[in-house]
């Protein structure tokens, strides 16, 4: 499907690594030129080693005054932001008893904050040409919490709430404000927990994988982990598409039992 990208700027927060990652080769791959931050130097040149001479990068932590100022001058350089991905995230499986006062406020500042800091440089700008599109990467923790990061799922619920909100001052233009629910996805990060687990329990990865779905999401159909590009996919065609607007799309290979 030709989703007419070519000369279309796309920025993507935290996109030197995971989905973010993916989803700037997404946009590329359509013809769009990226605009990546990422919060390691290295990380970030690689990123962009990787992705070719249709991408730009910084290095850019979104709870820092000003970072997200220069990272949004930064994309503008060549021209108008037509897509905003607010990827930033951050998750960890926290006992919710030991989880203070400072880390809520810190999972909240880079989990919501940093999205809503971006949409506030970048939207009205689009509502002033009547055209644009952001997507903010929730999960399917936000309508599926779970008690072992209850913290994390707050956090990607509030997003929902936020995306919809947004959407609804598009009314008229062209602009769209929507929300989508990856499931549990393969990235570096996920990867690296998994081996940790089977290291401490004496056990493969692939077992821990298994367990999982097992034990844990039972309720999955395709009973695997998506891959980044996978959710990078569905997040082009979300951003790409003309007539989706105010809604919060599943990708989490059918863990939620619901019709709708």
């Amino acid at each position: 499907m030709d989703y007419q990208l070519v000369g279309k700027t796309a920025l993507i927060t935290g996109g030197a690594t995971g989905i973010g990652k993916a989803i700037a080769q997404r946009f590329i791959m359509e013809g769009a030129r990226v605009v990546i931050s990422g919060l390691h130097e290295k990380e970030v040149a690689e990123a962009l080693a990787e992705l070719g001479d249709h991408a730009q990068g910084m290095v850019a932590d979104l709870t820092e005054e000003g970072a997200a100022e220069r990272l949004v001058a930064l994309a503008i350089e060549a021209g108008p932001i037509d897509f905003l991905i607010n990827n930033v995230g951050i998750f960890e499986v926290r006992d919710f008893f030991e989880t203070d006062d400072a880390q809520w406020f810190h999972y909240f500042n880079v989990n919501v904050m940093s999205g809503v800091r971006m949409t506030r440089l970048v939207m009205k700008s689009m509502l002033d040409r009547g055209q644009g599109s952001i997507v903010f990467i929730s999960s399917e923790s936000a309508v599926k919490p779970q008690p072992w990061m209850v913290h994390y799922g707050a956090m990607k619920t509030c997003l929902l709430g936020v995306s919809r909100a947004l959407a609804e001052l598009t009314k008229g233009t062209a602009v769209r404000v929507n929300s989508i629910l990856p499931g549990p996805t393969s990235t570096d990060a996920v990867k690296r927990y998994h081996r940790e687990i089977a290291e401490q329990k004496g056990v493969s990865t692939q077992q821990v994988v298994q367990d999982y779905f097992d034990d844990t999401e039972p309720t999955s159909l395709i009973r695997r982990m998506i891959e980044p590009d996978e959710v990078a996919s569905s997040v082009l065609h979300l951003a790409a598409s003309p007539a989706l607007n105010g809604m919060a799309m599943r990708m989490e290979g059918g863990t939620i039992r619901s019709i709708i």
